[in-house]
């Protein structure tokens, strides 16, 4: 589908609601507030489909102030952010490029939860991790302010040791299931030699005892897979130091078609793809090359401010207004 109208006519908008109406958040906002029409008191989101020959519907309610509620197929759901485990959906947005171009911590952030889409049973592991760290830290500073002891760290030393070794190897093997795909994907778009590197050792529990001084003085964990660096190369140079931002954005686009083909083999269903913008700045073959690389199975929503921007005939044109679409 490719969705055309004016700049501000509420093409974002309509990928951003059906980003909340799949996965239950925005990927523009943790504030919910903002996701409700200015004066209006609640949003609600309503989607029907279908997913691997039966039907899907879902509800989302959104008032400021209180949790979000959602249904699928009838059925309310604990919290909204469980539609992620039911439906996979894949966003470009400009803003996006952070993943290349910032620090380490976003593509920490964007590769843990890709190996949560991968694997879901691993999906919880990062999030496990990070508070075993968090504890950590909390009696490290507590022993170096003597009010407890050094051995109430032990068993935070070993908690994160263990799903630290965890979560090291649920990102490699990420890393290298992506990796293959990623160098595809980045060709075909023009960018040559594509490459993804994660070159990391799990903290073992003698490391993280041997250091234990250090990590007293500073009040943190000074090892462990929360300061980790995952690599995105491309001809060989790091795109973060070296590339343009025409590469990086080849890069994240390569990373999201990627994973999109991953998603598409494993089942049980294609993701759903949210492209934000991403035409503005392809020149007319990277554009045909993405639209082929789209042609497969699968459902994408292309935003962009005319219909001549997608070199080949979209299975569905919306005209968006101010206030509607058609």
């Amino acid at each position: 589908m490719l969705a055309v109208g004016e700049n501000g006519a509420g093409k974002t908008n309509l990928l951003e609601a059906l980003h909340v109406g799949t996965q239950g958040f925005s990927p523009r906002t943790r504030n919910d507030a903002r996701l409700v029409r200015f004066g209006a008191e609640a949003g609600r989101i309503e989607l029907a489909g279908e997913r691997g020959g039966s039907k899907l519907e879902i509800e989302l309610t959104l008032r400021p102030g209180d949790a979000k509620k959602a249904r699928l197929n009838g059925a309310p759901l604990r919290a909204a952010e469980q539609l992620r485990g039911e439906i996979a959906t894949l966003v470009f947005t400009p803003d996006r490029l952070v993943v290349v171009k910032g620090g380490p911590a976003a593509r920490r952030a964007y590769f843990d939860r890709t190996l949560g889409r991968l694997f879901p049973a691993r999906a919880t592991v990062p999030a496990e991790y990070a508070a075993a760290v968090a504890q950590r830290n909390v009696a490290l500073r507590r022993a170096s302010l003597g009010v407890s002891s050094r051995e109430a760290i032990a068993p935070w030393s070993q908690r994160v040791a263990e799903l630290g070794q965890t979560l090291v190897a649920g990102r490699a093997e990420t890393v290298e299931v992506l990796r293959g795909l990623f160098a595809v994907c980045a060709e075909e778009l023009g960018l040559s030699a594509g490459e993804l590197g994660y070159d990391a050792e799990a903290p073992s529990l003698a490391a993280l005892e041997n250091r234990l001084d250090e990590d007293l003085d500073r009040g943190t964990t000074g090892i462990g897979p929360h300061l980790d660096e995952i690599e995105i190369r491309a001809g060989g140079r790091d795109l973060r130091r070296f590339g343009s931002q025409g590469e990086q954005r080849l890069a994240v686009l390569s990373l999201l078609l990627a994973e999109a083909a991953l998603l598409s083999e494993r089942g049980p269903a294609p993701p759903l793809l949210l492209l934000d913008d991403v035409l503005s700045e392809l020149d007319e073959r990277r554009r045909r090359a993405l639209a082929e690389r789209l042609s497969g199975p699968g459902q994408t929503l292309i935003t962009a401010t005319g219909a001549s921007a997608l070199p080949v005939e979209p299975a569905q044109l919306i005209q968006v207004r101010p206030g509607a679409a058609s």
